[in-house]
């Protein structure tokens, strides 16, 4: 239930999270947002991030805004997480994209997360799912592309 897309055959760049998180977006209504370690490429539309803060929880329509803008994440860590989780957002602040828990499968940088995204250097995102359902749906939709994580490394 672990995925890395390497190919960009469908998307328009790394991790463009309109395109990314489409398949599977609607089932993701009731879910809070933790976005950390960011760098981005804005594309000029007002967002509800910024290079400011080193952490951001943002509720599904603030981060809604941030899916329809089609921002580029370059490197980064986003994470669904049930709304009302408690976080010690001391340890999330130091988080980093580039730990090696990023790449090994059903291990997660955020512990709490339903879904966790990692944007590794505009060339790979990595998807990890707790959900079987919506895993399936997001690797029926981008099929050969989506690759098994623990296969990959």
């Amino acid at each position: 239930m672990n995925w890395i897309i390497r190919s960009t055959k469908t998307l328009k760049f790394h991790t463009n999270l309109k395109e990314t998180v489409q398949p599977i977006w609607n089932d993701l209504t009731d879910y809070d947002w933790v976005l950390t370690d960011l760098e981005y490429m804005p594309n000029g539309n007002k967002i509800p991030i910024d290079y400011e803060h080193d952490y951001f929880l943002l509720p599904h329509k603030q981060f809604e805004i941030l899916y329809q803008s089609e921002i580029q994440i370059i490197w980064g860590i986003i994470s669904a997480i049930p709304k009302n989780t408690n976080l010690d957002f001391s340890i999330i602040s130091t988080l980093s994209a580039e730990d090696k828990t990023a790449w090994k499968s059903n291990e997660y940088l955020i512990q709490e997360s339903f879904l966790e995204i990692i944007a590794f250097d505009s060339g790979y995102t990595i998807l990890k799912f707790k959900d079987e359902n919506l895993s399936n749906q997001f690797k029926e939709y981008f099929k050969e592309q989506a690759i098994d994580l623990q296969k990959f490394t």
